[in-house]
């Protein structure tokens, strides 16, 4: 990036985030900062996608792996074009989830033909903190559009868990933007962009007794470009030091970088930083408290680091 076109665009980000700070966000001493890389290579490891190909899953998904006592591994198989709404591409779903399990026993939980999984890699954690594994889900609706499916293993068999409500359209989406501890304790929460295409709302939502119950939501939030396959335009780290996670995702028109977090059932904003062209690219994130840094590549083929 030419120097003159490096100093706009610190100077944007400086009064941005001052004039946060006088209106009870950002406070001016916590200021972010826009770096490009000079190299304008992504490192390898927001390239890479973790898990290996799914054998006769989709064409381009991926097996979850776990390290767990109940689950080792979930993929997505049965691939079907009777969605036809390819955000992700290809316009191939999945109608059949598989789990194997740490004794390697191999669980299907089956679609109707009325819904697919318009998803590509499942995710495998223990939301509730009861030692026991979830498998979470973007699963769709031909006739409602997308949610959140939460699975599990009863009695050797793979039952549904809980679920969000369908959108309420066909051909309207989720994207997963992350799962982490949002809030003090040992659970952990989702956090989905709902139609991230056409003016995203960002939700945090919890798994308990059996429900996922909503915490909180914010408009203005993007985390995918309509017909990538990638999905991780997001990135958690706890920005603080105090073991909460942030989660760091674009804005809806993808041209700054915002990093919220949660405040009780309120969704709050540390930061939001312009970025020359769309974010476009998985972004990474490493370190905590003061010495934390995202990562982020640009549909202009530039590449910057955002710090503090």
């Amino acid at each position: 990036m030419p120097a003159t076109r490096d100093r706009t665009f610190r100077s944007t980000i400086l009064a941005a985030l001052l004039l946060t700070g006088l209106t009870g966000g950002v406070s001016a001493s916590d200021q972010w900062t826009l770096q490009p890389v000079r190299e304008h290579k992504l490192p390898p490891e927001i390239l890479k996608e973790p898990g290996p190909i799914a054998r006769n899953g989709l064409p381009d998904g991926r097996i979850a792996m776990s390290a767990g006592t109940d689950v080792s591994a979930a993929w997505y198989s049965s691939p079907t074009r009777r969605y036809g709404h390819a955000v992700l591409g290809d316009g191939i779903e999945a109608g059949t989830l598989h789990v194997r399990t740490a004794n390697g026993k191999q669980l299907d939980f089956i679609l109707p033909e009325t819904q697919v999984f318009e998803d590509r890699t499942p995710r495998l954690v223990d939301l509730d903190a009861d030692g026991t594994t979830e498998i979470i889900t973007i699963r769709s609706s031909l006739r409602k559009g997308a949610s959140v499916a939460v699975y599990g293993i009863d009695n050797d068999r793979l039952v549904e868990r809980a679920s969000t409500e369908f959108i309420g359209r066909p051909n309207r989406w989720l994207n997963i933007a992350a799962i982490a501890r949002f809030k003090a304790g040992p659970e952990r929460q989702i956090a989905f962009v709902r139609t991230p295409h056409i003016g995203g709302t960002v939700f945090f939502y919890w798994f308990r007794k059996g429900k996922l119950i909503k915490l909180a939501a914010r408009d203005g939030f993007s985390n995918h470009v309509i017909g990538s396959p990638e999905m991780r335009l997001s990135a958690v780290a706890d920005i603080d030091g105090d073991q909460i996670m942030e989660l760091a995702l674009p804005s809806k028109d993808r041209r700054h970088l915002r990093i919220i977090g949660l405040d009780g059932n309120n969704v709050i904003e540390h930061a939001n930083v312009p970025i020359p062209g769309r974010i476009d690219k998985a972004i990474m994130a490493i370190g905590s408290g003061q010495s934390v840094e995202f990562t982020i590549g640009a549909d202009d083929g530039a590449v910057h680091k955002i710090e503090r």
